[in-house]
């Protein structure tokens, strides 16, 4: 089925009950659909989430219309407390539309499970000897996670690191790669990792001290692109390209200077952070892994990157993005679950470049507002409105 365009002009302008009933009516919601967008999680379901529940602590929930994602509309949900984030997403969605919107694109969903080993004789030796032995190793986590493989999962290498340390000595670190398909993966990568632990202590002759997921998912990556006519940055009295050359010239110092990378890349979360939590998703795990991809190199650095091409403006963002659409808060809390049926019911691979779009997003809204009239103008006119109202 063809979706009507996400290009809402004017959808700022309408009362909250105008713009669910155009949500409503775009996203075809039903009744009781229509009723999680009032937060969807009762004390009873919050219970059963966490320890020690005594309330409920709600957060706005919005849409940013305008996005258009490997040809397809979307209207992107949006969980989030700060200002001016929501509006300046939609504009910046609106402006990549002027070059075709995003393009995506992902790697297969594998994740990295680490076996930590200690107190080796001769690593070297071990090392060999665990390499020799990984068909065994892998076979031996067959009868795990079943659903996982029904769908085309499960284990699908193992790779060992030598490591040293001058309170523990030298260690190999035993890296398991499991594609966990729709899942994040963290339970089904820390069993997967325990199976391995006592088989890897025999052939290693060490002792296993960890045995756990690793949240810098460098082989899930997912990435998104665009590419902007510079006319499209015409606007107030502003040269296109002179806005164009600021925000390339913005992104070339979050490039050398971890300072300014550091307010840069927050400013991407602002957008994944707030798909993240629409949707349910681990929105720590995704900063953990990102900031330390921004480091991968030895020097903390910007996460995406913005170009001038003659008369376009072309940005891309790749990171490491884990999200699952099955099990955890996907299942048990309607508010996700509304927002991950608003984005389509994508697989995991589609909700990850789904999500790395609205960080790209977010990011040229702050540097267009940054290489023109300044972050604050917007932002404060907001800021203000909410103290007025308080």
């Amino acid at each position: 089925m063809t979706r009507p365009s996400s290009r809402l002009t004017g959808f700022y302008r309408l009362t909250p009950a105008q713009r669910r009933e155009i949500l409503a009516a775009w996203a075809e919601l039903t009744p009781a659909e229509q009723v999680a967008l009032d937060g969807g999680l009762d004390l009873a379901a919050a219970d059963r989430l966490i320890e020690n529940v005594v309330g409920l602590f709600s957060l706005p929930l919005a849409v940013a219309p305008n996005f258009l994602i490997n040809g397809r509309e979307y209207l992107m949900p949006l969980v989030i407390e700060e200002p001016s984030v929501v509006a300046a997403m939609a504009n910046a969605a609106r402006l990549a539309r002027a070059g075709g919107g995003f393009a995506t694109g992902s790697t297969e969903p594998i994740m990295i499970g680490q076996v930590q080993l200690l107190h080796i004789p001769d690593l070297d030796a071990a090392a060999e000897r665990i390499l020799a032995h990984k068909e065994e190793l892998l076979a031996a986590l067959a009868d795990l996670h079943p659903t996982i493989r029904q769908r085309g999962g499960g284990p699908r290498d193992l790779q060992v690191r030598r490591l040293d340390h001058p309170d523990t000595g030298p260690m190999l670190v035993v890296h398991l790669l499991f594609d966990t398909r729709d899942a994040m993966g963290a339970n089904a990568v820390n069993t997967a990792a325990e199976r391995l632990a006592p088989a890897l202590e025999t052939l290693s002759g060490g002792r296993v001290v960890l045995r756990i997921l690793s949240n810098l998912s460098t082989e899930r990556r997912a990435w998104a692109s665009c590419r902007i006519p510079v006319t499209a940055f015409d606007d107030e009295g502003y040269a296109g390209a002179e806005v164009a050359a600021g925000i390339a010239a913005a992104t070339a110092l979050a490039e050398v200077d971890p300072y300014r990378a550091a307010t840069h890349n927050k400013g991407i979360f602002n957008g994944i952070d707030a798909v993240a939590l629409a949707t349910g998703q681990d929105w720590r795990a995704l900063e953990a892994g990102g900031h330390a991809w921004a480091a991968r190199d030895g020097r903390y650095r910007s996460l995406s990157e913005w170009r001038l091409e003659h008369d376009h403006l072309s940005g891309r963002l790749e990171m490491p993005l884990a999200v699952g659409v099955v099990g955890g808060m996907t299942r048990h809390h309607p508010t996700a679950r509304l927002a991950l049926k608003l984005l389509g019911w994508p697989d995991a691979r589609t909700l990850a470049e789904l999500i790395v779009a609205a960080g790209l997003a977010q990011n040229l809204a702050a540097l267009r507002a940054l290489a023109a009239e300044g972050i604050q103008r917007g932002h404060m006119r907001l800021h203000a409105r909410r103290t007025a109202t308080a």
